[in-house]
């Protein structure tokens, strides 16, 4: 089971300061998964306040690899793996491609950033583990990542999601049709997106998108994965991760089907096992699907967003997700966005900016545009809110994970 490490320093193996084992409760013969309920939870706070290596369940000598969060504030999230925690990783995230669609043979484009974020050689090495011929592109070079494309003819690509649309928006600029290419599959995560967007990559791409879910503290891509067959959520692979559902404010564990915070606890992880981890991701349980025995396994619904995330607007939440749903049902604007939350006055603000599509550039189709997406904003989910229109390629595109949210208000006081 995975050992606690929170305590005072008190040794030091290699690898820097650790600390003591504390006793931990002891469960009777008897004992089941759903005494895990029991345990405290784990946070990313407690991951960072024992930087670098104070989580670590095993001597630095067996560490084989480490990879680290781009935590946007403070000191990064340090995570790291055994050989055997390699393995069993690559063999997830095959896994993941195989009920995506992939088979032994294929070619994978990965678009992920490799380094110290999970998701490029998270990608990689499962897409070797599943017999798949690997193209490394990493993140970035939008141009070569469509000559890549167009000249290796992959059938699977694996990337962010919103990374996708500045690819998508790359095919365009150059006037090259994207249905072209001999991509079949696109395996898609390290963020939230709508099924909106899903139906944009695929109509545009003439692929199936399919969710591929995972954090670098429980392991990184490849926690869950969904089918192609049925698209109705991610498996989890409960043989390697126990999940839960918890209400985010009480820590009150509740039942399959209701939407709260996932939570996960390693069962096969060594290098860096945890206990109930928070993961601040809005879902819920739900049964499975997958054929054969994979279908045992419960999946999880699509993330609504997260937890910290979420912005209270005169006492209304709201999620980024919804603000991009609405964007989609606006015929004349992209998917590219950021929300910019001010105080003025001592009242919370919000501004969605918006780039209108390239065929949608006239007075009146932009003030069209705003006055829509400002009703639906109003009329959905209840808020008043600015809404500005911006030319096609005014919002800067991020190369992986995209930050939709500006608050300004902790600047102003």
């Amino acid at each position: 089971a995975p050992r606690s490490c929170r305590g005072d320093p008190t040794f030091d193996d290699g690898g820097g300061p650790k600390f003591a084992i504390t006793a931990g409760p002891k469960f009777s013969s008897k004992a089941s998964l759903s005494d895990i309920a029991t345990l405290p939870f784990t946070t990313k706070g407690d991951l960072r306040a024992h930087y670098p290596f104070g989580f670590f369940s095993v001597p630095m000598d067996q560490v084989q690899r480490v990879h680290a969060s781009s935590g946007t504030t403070g000191k990064p999230t340090v995570v790291g793996y055994t050989k055997s925690d390699i393995e069993t990783w690559a063999a997830l995230v095959a896994r993941s491609i195989e009920v995506a669609g992939g088979k032994p043979g294929m070619k994978i484009h990965v678009a992920y950033g490799y380094g110290l974020f999970t998701g490029g050689l998270g990608a990689h090495y499962g897409a070797e583990a599943a017999g798949c011929t690997v193209i490394p592109m990493s993140g970035g070079q939008t141009e070569k990542q469509v000559q890549m494309i167009i000249d290796f003819q992959p059938d699977i690509i694996m990337v962010t999601p919103s990374y996708m649309l500045t690819i998508l928006d790359e095919f365009i600029r150059q006037g090259i049709d994207p249905r072209s290419t001999s991509l079949k599959i696109g395996i898609f995560g390290a963020e939230p997106w709508t099924d909106a967007m899903r139906a944009e990559i695929e109509s545009a791409f003439h692929i199936d998108a399919v969710d591929i879910y995972g954090l670098s503290e429980v392991m990184g891509p490849g926690v869950a994965s969904e089918g192609a067959a049925m698209k109705d959520g991610p498996t989890i692979w409960e043989d390697h991760f126990y999940p839960e559902i918890i209400d985010p404010v009480t820590g009150e564990v509740l039942p399959d089907g209701a939407v709260g915070e996932l939570v996960f606890t390693s069962l096969t992880k060594q290098a860096m096992p945890v206990i109930r981890y928070r993961t601040r991701d809005l879902t819920c349980l739900l049964p499975g699907t997958l054929p054969g025995p994979l279908g045992a396994m419960r999946r999880m619904g699509r993330i609504m967003g997260r937890s910290d995330d979420m912005m209270i607007i005169r006492g209304v939440n709201v999620f980024p997700t919804q603000i991009e749903e609405l964007l989609f049902e606006c015929a004349g604007l992209a998917p590219h966005y950021y929300i910019e939350l001010t105080r003025p006055d001592r009242m919370d603000e919000i501004k969605v900016c918006a780039e209108a599509k390239v065929d949608c550039l006239d007075e009146g189709s932009i003030a069209a545009q705003g006055k829509k997406l400002r009703e639906l904003i109003k009329g959905r989910i209840g808020i008043t809110a600015v809404v500005e229109i911006v030319m096609p390629g005014t919002i800067a595109r991020s190369l992986g994970k995209v930050q939709r949210i500006r608050d300004l208000r902790k600047l102003a006081g």
